[in-house]
């Protein structure tokens, strides 16, 4: 049933004075001094770790995740959490070699690193960039991921969800960092509630429907029996979603370039960060990297369990469009209107609060980058610090508001979570090559990082579009093959340019780097090796 009964409405409306109050209070107490910029947009030296790993988990986690991620683990399986789990490996990695750099170099937005590493031309390009990227794709598909569940599960309108989702979030981005960094501490206990409720209730209808009552580990079990093909990690070339998922890319090849890109060299990730000493970031990181490993039991399991229940021949009608089209991205919504009164509160409100923490996130970025990079660098650059922080804020109410009326064009979206993972492949070849060589080759020269920045594109559309254009004579890869391609290519380009035409002895565009900042305490090592360990077993069992 898509209604919420009134029980799921006093559950929801808790969350959200709460969520509300608690921003508020966080707030009110900074009120009285003085905010300045790195304040407003950083919370410089407030966040603890606890709130930093809940915080990067809030933005991260999103519609995307419980709608997309569920509906490609209808189709794919289990092999779709090798997002998640790849994505714990990799925060190790940036917590070990980014985070440091960045810190000691006072970088406080990646547009910034650009123009300390590069040239202030390489700077804004990349900054408009990413403005017009966060907001038209980002922002975006968050929304609409967001609205399109909220309306399948209740009698709210499509539109009114895109205007709730929007008001909501705009008001938690308003309070600054620090307001959304402890209220995604929030965020994340609700929505890591509410998606183990929908996990439970889907397990236990299953182990129902197979005579097993509600047992959730008999659950489990028919699962592994009934859908063994869904619980392969690693695809060969014979499985028909290997072009989804290719092999051994999914380890060391695409995926791990995808996701260097977005948790190393994504503004709106590594800015919860980017306020905190280096100790306080790396235990951040690390407890969000154990987090990761939690995601993939409330978002892909759902989808999986939906995809057996189908096969049995329970909801055909709740799976398909009105044209009669299997839609994957139906099973999460589908399961969340089982809930009985009460628990679908709960599971609302968790997916709400996956969505407007994102969104939160999101929007905090955009403000960062147009104030600090853009509207001080070119607009007014005697901007106070007062106005810098009213220029931030409205940039917040501009993007979402162009956001919310762009949404309804993204009615035509099938499997979600894929779709944006392909495209936001296009640009992360080139965005990681930017960053890795002038992380940690000096000789990398501004204009081989100006050729990058505009080759990265072009590369992957060429990549994707030419076996179409030369009818199958050109290979079709999988689109993660496709971004090692990309990442090489432009590697390549960048280094033969560097050497060709190398820096001027004056050049100042330096970053500093000294071998004690990898150094890394016996904890975070502790730490470290249990998460490895851990994926470890995880691709072992279900390789």
């Amino acid at each position: 049933m898509n209604t919420l009964q009134t029980a799921d409405i006093i559950v929801f409306f808790i969350y959200f004075i709460g969520v509300s109050a608690y921003g508020y209070f966080i707030y009110h107490k900074r009120k009285s001094a003085s905010l300045s910029s790195n304040d407003y947009f950083l919370a410089e030296g407030s966040l603890t770790w606890w709130a930093i790993g809940a915080s990067l988990i809030a933005s991260n986690i999103s519609a995307e995740h419980f709608i997309g991620m569920s509906g490609s683990g209808f189709a794919l399986g289990l092999a779709i959490s090798t997002y998640e789990w790849m994505a714990a490996a990799t925060l190790i990695i940036v917590a070990i070699f980014f985070i440091p750099i960045y810190l000691k170099n006072k970088i406080y937005t990646m547009p910034q690193f650009l123009s300390k590493r590069y040239s202030d031309k390489v700077s804004t390009i990349m900054a408009v960039f990413w403005l017009l990227v966060y907001v038209f794709v980002n922002l975006t598909s968050i929304i609409y991921l967001g609205a399109l569940a909220i309306s399948a599960i209740s009698n709210i309108s499509f539109a009114w969800c895109i205007v709730g989702l929007s008001f909501f979030s705009v008001l938690v981005t308003l309070g600054g960092m620090k307001v959304i960094g402890y209220t995604d501490v929030v965020q994340v206990f609700v929505l890591i509630l509410g998606g183990l409720v929908t996990t439970y209730l889907a397990l236990t209808l299953l182990s129902e429907q197979f005579g097993f009552g509600g047992n959730i580990w008999k659950g489990l079990s028919v699962l592994r029996k009934e859908a063994p093909t869904h619980f392969h990690m690693i695809f060969d070339k014979s499985d028909k979603y290997y072009k989804e998922l290719p092999g051994l890319s999914v380890l060391v090849g695409g995926m791990l370039i995808n996701n260097l890109a977005y948790w190393g060299c994504n503004q709106y990730i590594v800015q919860r960060a980017l306020g905190a000493d280096l100790k306080t970031a790396r235990k951040g990181i690390l407890f969000a990297a154990f987090l990761k490993l939690l995601i993939p039991v409330i978002a892909v399991l759902p989808g999986i369990t939906m995809y057996v229940l189908h096969q049995k021949g329970l909801f055909q009608q709740e799976m398909t469009d009105a044209a009669g089209t299997l839609k994957p991205d139906h099973a999460y919504p589908t399961l969340m209107n089982l809930l009985p009164a009460g628990l679908k509160g709960v599971a609302f409100a968790a997916l709400t609060a996956a969505i407007v923490a994102s969104l939160a996130g999101k929007a905090n970025s955009i403000s960062t980058i147009f104030s600090l990079d853009i509207y001080r660098k070119y607009i007014n650059p005697e901007a106070s610090e007062k106005k810098l922080v009213q220029v931030g804020r409205w940039a917040v109410i501009v993007a979402m508001l162009i956001a919310a009326i762009v949404t309804p064009a993204l009615r035509s979206l099938d499997q979600a979570y894929q779709f944006i993972q392909e495209y936001v492949g296009f640009i992360s070849p080139g965005v990681l090559a930017i960053f890795l060589l002038g992380l940690f080759w000096k000789p990398t020269t501004a204009a081989a990082a100006m050729t990058g920045a505009l080759l990265t594109i072009p590369i992957s559309t060429v990549l994707k579009f030419l076996p179409y254009w030369t009818d199958g004579a050109f290979p079709d890869y999988p689109f993660l093959d496709r971004m090692s391609i990309t990442f090489v290519l432009i590697v390549v380009i960048m280094v033969v340019m560097s050497l060709v035409r190398p820096k001027r002895e004056n050049d100042t565009h330096v970053i500093e780097i000294e071998p004690s900042m990898f150094r890394v305490s016996r904890e975070f090592v502790v730490g470290s090796i249990i998460i490895v360990g851990i994926l470890s077993a995880l691709y072992t069992i279900f390789w």
